[in-house]
């Protein structure tokens, strides 16, 4: 969560369809960050990506979601996301993410895969939230009042 640009539909501009539904395995996987970014948590449903880790990132608190043989990336589903909620998310994610389709379970999904530089090791929602969350959705609070 960098300093982005924050035009709404900088990335996905009409790529992303009315009920497109996106797989969020990091910060977005938590109520809280979704309500501080887009006024309310939509519809959450457990999935995972096979072939895909969440990695820990250098210097950040979030993750990115890079391909990994044997691995297996866990997070959320969300879906009934509208054009303005998926604008407000698109400028939220840093610009070394794309945005993709990928398949964590019987259907597609979006999902922001990472292109830059990971660690080594994998990130963990429960670390996140002992550590970071609070001040994360603080941010985020900052964030979003300057949209």
């Amino acid at each position: 969560m960098d300093e982005v640009d924050a035009r709404p539909g900088r990335r996905i501009g009409r790529s992303i369809a009315h009920g497109d539904r996106l797989f969020v395995y990091g910060t977005l996987q938590f109520p809280e960050v979704l309500v501080e970014l887009i006024g309310r948590c939509p519809e959450l449903v457990s999935a995972e990506l096979v072939g895909w880790r969440a990695a820990a990132l250098p210097g950040r608190v979030y993750p990115g979601l890079v391909p990994a043989a044997g691995g297996v990336a866990r997070g959320v589903v969300l879906s009934g996301l509208d054009a303005g909620e998926w604008a407000v998310l698109d400028a939220f994610e840093d610009d070394e993410y794309e945005l993709r389709r990928v398949r964590p379970g019987p259907a597609a999904a979006w999902t922001y895969v990472w292109t830059s530089v990971v660690a080594p090791d994998d990130w963990y929602a429960e670390r996140f939230a002992a550590a970071h969350l609070g001040a994360f959705v603080a941010r985020c609070a900052t964030w979003r009042s300057l949209l």
